[in-house]
């Protein structure tokens, strides 16, 4: 294998491994806004019945 095909090969190589962590990036981001969400409406449920005593 030449020199240059093995560099085309380490940059497509790493082009792939950063297409992942993107994904993997936004995937955790997503989960992190769903447990924001669930936390917030469970605050805010607190929040209503201590109110409402």
């Amino acid at each position: 294998m030449g020199p240059e095909l093995h560099y085309q090969i380490m940059i497509n190589r790493a082009a792939e491994l950063q297409e992942e962590a993107a994904s993997h990036r936004r995937a955790r981001q997503a989960m992190a806004s769903l447990k924001a969400q669930q936390r917030s409406r469970r605050l805010r449920g607190t929040f209503g019945k201590l109110r409402s005593s």
